[in-house]
């Protein structure tokens, strides 16, 4: 199966860092932004930057917007201009549409002209988005250090009527099952040869590249 591809607009913190996760984890990213400077910044780890206009729907259809699967709008402080863009990548057909917001009032302005997902910076780190980006089956990232995290992973159906102790992450990803929450009750000594269910939620630790190899080999299609 191809891999998602992936294009961010708008190359300020918050979209270079999802820009530069993303080309980390392996996958195709074009990089917008009418600023040559900060498309420069990123023309080495993204697979391809361009300064342009995200507010001129020619160039985004010569750009071929519509190809990509997932687009981050990561404008920063012009919202007529966030609010412009997103309108333009719908009425081209994108899939799928994440818009970074600046207030509660831009937000809602976003998701009723058809946001896919509104993300707050402020709430929703760049890092965090690119792990949901990747694998919906991941419900909550929190960072412990710059190497360590802790994520709440949906059963994925690879796992179901699997055991902890059929799993084995700890000696095949190097990460650590805290807890499994069934129907919203959390379990930290859950029965090792019970099996696990559809609706489940395991709770792993473990260092980032591990929980990304984990993340990676359950991601679902």
């Amino acid at each position: 199966m191809a891999k998602k591809q992936f294009a961010i607009i708008g190359l300020g913190r918050f979209g270079s860092s999802v820009a530069k996760y993303l080309s980390e984890m392996g996958y195709e990213v074009l990089a917008i932004d009418d600023d040559s400077d900060r498309v420069q910044d990123v023309s080495n780890i993204v697979t391809h930057a361009v300064s342009a206009d995200s507010t001129d729907e020619e160039a985004m259809r010569a750009l071929g917007i519509r190809n990509f699967d997932v687009v981050v709008v990561a404008i920063g402080q012009d919202i007529q201009a966030s609010i412009l863009t997103t309108l333009i990548l719908k009425d081209l057909g994108v899939p799928q549409i994440i818009v970074k917001a600046q207030t509660e009032l831009h937000g809602k302005v976003l998701n009723k002209i058809g946001a896919d997902k509104v993300v707050f910076p402020e709430r929703d780190m760049g890092l965090r988005v690119a792990h949901h980006l990747i694998s919906p089956n991941i419900l909550e990232h929190i960072e412990l250090s710059s190497n360590y995290s802790i994520v709440e992973m949906k059963l994925p159906s690879a796992m179901f009527d699997k055991s902890l102790k059929q799993l084995d992450v700890r000696a095949k990803y190097e990460c650590n099952v805290l807890a499994v929450k069934r129907k919203g009750e959390m379990n930290i000594s859950f029965p090792p040869d019970e099996p696990l269910k559809e609706g489940d939620v395991i709770v792993i630790v473990g260092l980032n590249e591990n929980l990304t190899k984990l993340e990676q080999a359950y991601a679902e299609p």
